[in-house]
């Protein structure tokens, strides 16, 4: 196994990081990284804001209501962005239809997560710890508009990094026969049920053996939690006021 196997084997996400602050030599090597991500027919459909502000940190950490929004080392906020493209356009109605276009937002989303996880693979390999903030899309709007976002750019999630304060356990992935199937999707039921329920039994012995929080329970029933109610039900009519995903 190669260093860079290690280190993404190695992820986990932290969320206690110490008050030191990312160097400007750090953050920009992080960009870089993110910049030599794949992107869809070279449109680089993203754009990356740092959030060095601490009344927006505020603000942005009242949305998520977690506390490493603002108490981290540096935090990004990575955006699905057609924006740049639609201003180098002539702005006629089959450009406008094309970039409104579901295909077109699918893009950039894929665009800004490619970048984003070359920027945690960078942060990573510096010794540094991330996590994932989706929790910005609580309030979507408000995201929005303490970033002064234009049309056709929209927040996805934010990014924490920083020098970990403490390092957490490695959280336990699906068996790899869950997620990788071979010439069509495996409809077996019996045999995918087998394999989850084993997969169950895993996630109790880990949130009985961990450090912190310890608990009972299982990721059927997380799942089952998470998707018994909705939230964030706003995100699509807010998505297509920012004139994305309309066709």
């Amino acid at each position: 196994m190669n260093e860079t196997i290690e280190t993404i084997m190695n992820h986990r996400s932290i969320r206690k990081f110490t008050d030191e602050k990312l160097t400007t030599e750090q953050i920009h090597t992080m960009i870089r990284a993110a910049q030599r991500a794949a992107t869809s027919s070279f449109v680089m459909a993203y754009t990356i804001i740092g959030i060095t502000d601490e009344d927006k940190k505020d603000k942005l950490m009242a949305i998520s209501g977690q506390p490493y929004v603002k108490a981290n080392g540096h935090l990004f906020v990575f955006c699905a962005d057609l924006h740049r493209v639609y201003e180098q356009t002539d702005k006629d109605s089959t450009v406008k239809t094309g970039l409104q276009s579901t295909e077109q937002f699918i893009v950039a989303t894929i665009d800004a997560s490619l970048a984003a996880q070359n920027a945690v693979l960078a942060a990573e390999s510096m010794g540094l710890g991330i996590c994932y903030l989706g929790s910005l899309r609580n309030n979507i709007r408000e995201t929005n508009d303490i970033l002064d976002l234009p049309d056709y750019v929209v927040p996805l999630f934010g990014l924490a990094v920083g020098y970990p304060a403490k390092q957490s356990e490695k959280k336990p992935r699906l068996p790899l026969e869950a997620v990788y199937h071979e010439n069509q999707y495996d409809n077996n039921l019996n045999r995918q049920q087998a394999i989850i329920e084993a997969f169950d039994n895993e996630i109790i012995e880990y949130y009985r053996g961990r450090s912190e929080n310890k608990r009972m329970d299982t990721w059927t029933n997380q799942m089952k939690r998470k998707y018994s109610k909705n939230i964030r039900m706003d995100v699509n009519q807010f998505i297509k006021d920012k004139k994305l995903n309309k066709h």
